[in-house]
């Protein structure tokens, strides 16, 4: 579902108890409320960490946290908010997709390398916002520029001449500032818009053929152009844009010069280390020991290849080394198969803490409709309403609603909230499809609507197999 970003309170860290951690996910995620208080002291703990001397400090490692429940009830959305709250680097990644060292594909230090990435991009844009304002200053007297070019240098002072052509060039200059004046009240007022400016432009890249495109290969390429982008002479060329692009262009440019990005990275680096949180999704499909032999990638071989990494190692990213040592790794996985104590013991005991995520109910997924600031009823309302179509869905057809996603749910796979997402899209498929053209701008929703356009699925079970 679509976040609502500007809803989030703007309190820090410390002002947030772990209660008040649990209610503000309460605004998003229904129910799961064992979930909700563990990750919500594991939160907590991090501040109390911070209020200690430097040397206990050290020795205070986060509790990591392993999920279980079927797919489709929060467990990645409470994780996700949870991050938000924290304003922490948060990163979600499958344990399936990473293979043994020595096998072509994802090795697991690239969690840690992603993670700083991210935190790179959210203390950047931190900075450029704090410097936008002076950015689009020096960006508008730079347009300002290129729309009344600097007049050319005038008679050299010293070399004779009277009073006369001083006045001359005061005049000039008087005149000229009146203009520049008009041009940016112009360019504020919008009046500019239509007018194009030739402006100077970088190319970054590497020249063709240095980098194949190998499967595989996507990490050294990004390396390499890193590494190589400020070695190789930037091309410059000229391009033609309107007035409004080559202000953003410009503003862009300007404040990449006015951040320090050795303090970027910096703080970068600081809130992975003491912030970082690894989602770590399907667990379960790595848990398990084989004991058959040959080439195969095995499942213990990526457990002890992540080993290092949960229990506090050093990780070389193109921004410097990165310590492992207090990031959170929350784990996750449906575990219908295999079970937590099939990891290897040693992972086993770096996530002491277990929570299991219950089934969601019909009455949750009643809840689930309205209740978040989010809700999927409130969407498809806020959608619908620009084409001047008025959804309204009554208690009843709700009610409908979540008891064909809970039945769906009990015959088919279990797919939890997910479920609701197929029902309501098909629900609303022809009132979608008509809106702009339709004469009927108030639907209503109710158990008799939800029945007629779900009628021909619901009977025919074999065909909801596919469709719901």
């Amino acid at each position: 579902m679509a976040p609502d970003e500007t809803t989030l309170p703007a309190r820090t860290l410390d002002e947030l108890t772990p209660r008040q951690i649990v209610e503000e996910l309460d605004r998003y995620v229904i129910g799961q409320r064992d979930a909700k208080r563990m990750v919500a002291i594991a939160l907590r703990n991090r501040w109390r960490r911070q209020q200690l001397s430097p040397e206990l400090r050290e020795e205070i490692f986060p509790k990591n946290i392993i999920m279980i429940g079927p797919t489709g009830v929060g467990k990645t959305e409470i994780s996700r908010r949870l991050a938000k709250l924290a304003n922490a680097p948060f990163i979600k990644v499958e344990a399936s997709k990473f293979t043994e060292v020595g096998y072509v594909g994802r090795d697991v230090e690239s969690i840690i390398r992603d993670l700083t990435e991210q935190a790179v991009n959210m203390v950047k844009a931190a900075s450029l916002e704090q410097v936008r304002h002076r950015a689009e200053e020096l960006a508008e007297e730079r347009l300002l520029d290129l729309l009344l070019p600097p007049a050319p240098s005038q008679r050299p002072h010293g070399l004779g001449g009277d009073g006369e052509e001083a006045e001359a060039d005061s005049a000039r200059a008087e005149r000229r500032e009146t203009t520049r004046s008009k041009l940016r009240l112009q360019l504020r007022e919008g009046k500019l818009d239509k007018r194009t400016v030739e402006i100077e432009v970088k190319e970054r890249g590497l020249p063709v053929g240095i980098i194949s495109h190998v499967g595989g290969m996507e990490e050294l390429e990004n390396s390499l152009r890193e590494m190589l982008g400020g070695l190789l002479p930037g091309k410059k060329k000229n391009r033609v844009m309107k007035v409004p692009d080559a202000l953003k262009y410009l503003a862009q440019e300007e404040a990449q010069k006015l951040i320090d990005m050795d303090e970027v990275t910096k703080e970068a680096i600081k809130r992975v280390e003491q912030s970082g949180i690894v989602f770590l999704d399907e667990i379960d499909k790595i848990a398990g020991r084989e004991k058959t032999m040959g080439p195969d990638i095995s499942r213990e071989g990526v457990q002890r290849d992540l080993l290092p990494i949960v229990e506090g190692s050093t990780v070389n990213t193109k921004y410097g080394p990165v310590r492992t040592d207090h990031i959170l790794f929350i784990a996750a996985g449906a575990f219908h198969v295999a079970k937590p104590a099939d990891l290897i013991p040693e992972l086993q005991g770096r996530f002491p803490i277990r929570v299991e995520l219950e089934p969601l109910t019909k009455a949750d997924l009643i809840r689930i409709l309205t209740e978040p600031r989010n809700a999927l009823v409130k969407q498809y309302q806020a959608l619908l309403a620009t084409e001047g179509i008025h959804l309204e869905f009554t208690p009843d057809g709700l009610e409908e609603i979540a008891a064909l996603a809970a039945q769906v749910n009990e015959q088919t796979e279990n797919i939890g909230a997910r479920r609701l997402f197929t029902i309501v899209e098909r629900l609303l498929e022809e009132v979608s499809f008509e809106a702009q053209e339709s004469r009927e701008k108030k639907v209503i929703i109710d158990a008799a609507y939800v029945r007629e356009q779900l009628k021909d699925i619901v009977i025919d079970h074999d065909l909801s197999r596919y469709i719901l």
